[in-house]
């Protein structure tokens, strides 16, 4: 038999934790010694603490884990907690992950303050296009919450396009608008096309020209977006102009690799 130090040790926890263990019933000692009142463990009780840890280690409470190793939970029930838990963190591993997208985005915005050239603005008018377009709601204009929802809309038009023959006359165009209530913000994936107006699955409208709009070639990715929206905010305030709309994107040159995009913003102004 082993003492508690001994066990602890074997086991990789503390002393602390197997006394806590024992005062909730998970985890009794195979004997006190009723003099001293020294606990003692034996190597079979390995097994038990493991399960004990694992189950822990996965969010459950530890009343769910007596449970569970006292036998009193059967085993569908068991594979039906597991495939839950297993869901709960594979949630808060892709909300991990987006966060650490989020960040890095803002260290590049900051690592390029003041660094970004701003000699390729220029100011300009755009004509009006005829696009057709499918439309979504996103969180926020994040670039990470803008990505997960213009690209699967991008696919879907295309599709669409594809079934009723109509084939692109031009690029893409993104643009966005606040959702009317304030809840994030409405995402435009849109295509130049040659072909009549029309509603349905998706819908052919004339998107309005601009008057006049500061413009600004993006390449890369547009998770990386953010360093160049910004250049061109801060050279808008410079320069005397005032925005009045969030900047469209339109995508110049789309290859496989994202690194390789080419992007235009086009930030619609006035003279502030």
């Amino acid at each position: 038999m082993f003492t508690i130090g001994e066990f602890a040790r074997h086991g990789r926890v503390s002393v602390r934790m197997l006394r806590h263990y024992d005062a909730l019933g998970l985890l009794r000692p195979a004997h006190v010694d009723p003099a001293s009142g020294y606990r003692h463990y034996t190597a079979a009780q390995l097994a038990r603490l493991n399960r004990i840890i694992a189950l822990k280690d996965l969010g459950f409470t530890l009343q769910q884990v007596r449970d569970i190793v006292d036998d009193k939970v059967g085993a569908d029930e068991l594979r039906g907690m597991l495939r839950l838990r297993h869901a709960e963190l594979e949630t808060a591993v892709a909300a991990a992950r987006a966060r650490l997208v989020r960040v890095e985005a803002r260290l590049r915005a900051i690592e390029s303050e003041g660094h970004m050239s701003t000699n390729d603005i220029v100011v300009k008018s755009v004509p009006a296009v005829r696009v057709a377009e499918m439309t979504a709601t996103a969180a926020s204009l994040e670039p990470a919450e803008i990505g997960p929802v213009v690209r699967p809309l991008y696919g879907e038009l295309f599709r669409h396009l594809d079934a009723a023959g109509i084939a692109p006359a031009g690029p893409g165009v993104a643009y966005y608008e606040d959702a009317p209530d304030g809840g994030g913000v409405v995402v435009h994936a849109a295509v130049e096309v040659s072909a009549p107006l029309r509603d349905g699955a998706f819908r052919i409208l004339d998107l309005p020209a601009l008057d006049r709009a500061a413009t600004v070639v993006h390449r890369g990715p547009m998770d990386d977006v953010l360093p160049t929206v910004q250049a061109l905010a801060r050279w808008i305030d410079a320069n005397g102009y005032r925005s009045t709309g969030h900047p469209r994107e339109v995508n110049l040159e789309c290859p496989e690799d994202r690194d390789d995009w080419v992007t235009e913003l086009q930030a619609p102004v006035t003279e502030a």
